[in-house]
């Protein structure tokens, strides 16, 4: 966010990511699995759950040849 315009544009983000994935289900199953004593299970993955919150980071290069 250091191309924007002010801090708040990126506070604004930053805060809309904070309580979309505070509801998400890995917060069930880790608060769940901290109470059991036992290894989370997480369900969500990077690649299809996070929520589209602005432009994603650039893609991983590939193998060096």
């Amino acid at each position: 966010m250091l191309g924007a315009d002010s801090p708040w544009e990126a506070h604004r983000l930053d805060s809309r990511g904070i309580y979309l994935l505070g509801q998400a289900p890995d917060v069930v199953e880790g608060v769940t699995a901290f109470l059991e004593k036992r290894r989370p299970h997480f369900p969500m993955r990077v690649d299809t759950d996070l929520p589209d919150l602005g432009p994603r980071w650039p893609e991983r290069p590939g193998p060096l040849t």
